[in-house]
């Protein structure tokens, strides 16, 4: 990976926000210290200041990881503390107990500034995260301030259908979290059918619209339900929303369309 450039942000939702739903959700479609051979990266750079703005404590701010996708991979972890070490004070949520973390009680992620949920199957996450309510403290987190971040499997979980190779080949999931509307794609340039699968789902209403596209090494903000940012920290990669006919447009720094792009 190239170093990380300036991260871009802006501001103006793109979307009716999710009545139901308060707090901010930043959904990457790829990148983070998880895609950096170095484990630096600018969009975690940006979640950082974002959970220090967050801290109402003069120490470094509390940060969570939450590894279910991959199955509470140790390496992952490892990755994750070795990235955020000396910038936060790292904490780890592992549903299957692993150690030396061990098995916590999910109401821990309320004591949290930011949230930052790995990669993996989207479906397993939702159904482990639900068995532990998991996802009911996630609402509450972010209801009371924290920022809940995550990438690939932990940007589908969000909202309400994903794009997802949980079950082998890329299938459409309408069983998401739903704090977010309408459908996710990670990975849309990194992984071939990514972008064309996911157009036509949408298209055919195998996925609920709208649709949200996101590529390796880029990240959509969202406040209380509704776009407001892209970040980037790669040449390249971009945003993008989906419409009813499948047509895809890049979102800006504001996330705000620009023309179709057939």
């Amino acid at each position: 990976m190239d170093a990380p450039s300036a991260v871009t942000a802006g501001s103006g939702p793109i979307a009716e926000a999710v009545e139901q739903f308060r707090g901010t959700i930043v959904a990457l479609g790829g990148g983070g210290f998880s895609m950096s051979e170095t484990g630096q990266s600018g969009i975690d750079d940006e979640l950082l200041q974002m959970a220090s703005r967050r801290s109402t404590a003069s120490d470094l701010p509390h940060v969570c990881f939450v590894p279910t996708a991959s199955g509470d991979s140790r390496d992952y972890i490892e990755r994750f503390e070795a990235a955020f070490e000396a910038r936060a004070r790292t904490h780890v949520l592992s549903l299957f107990g692993q150690a030396p973390w061990d098995y916590q009680d999910p109401e821990m992620l309320l004591g949290m500034d930011l949230i930052y949920v790995g990669g993996g199957s989207t479906a397993n996450l939702l159904s482990l995260w639900r068995r532990h309510g998991v996802d009911e403290v996630m609402r509450r987190a972010a209801a009371g301030g924290t920022i809940l971040a995550g990438i690939s499997a932990g940007a589908n979980c969000w909202f309400e259908a994903s794009s997802t190779d949980s079950f082998g080949p890329l299938a459409p999931l309408d069983d998401g979290l739903g704090f977010l509307q309408g459908s996710a794609c990670p990975h849309l340039h990194g992984e071939p059918g990514r972008e064309a699968s996911f157009r036509k789902w949408i298209a055919d209403g195998s996925l609920p619209g709208p649709g949200t596209a996101i590529d390796d090494h880029a990240a959509v903000v969202y406040v209380d339900g509704a776009a407001t940012s892209v970040m980037v920290e790669s040449d390249g990669a971009a945003a993008y929303s989906v419409d009813e006919y499948g047509r895809l447009r890049t979102l800006n720094d504001h996330a705000r369309p620009r023309a179709a792009e057939e």
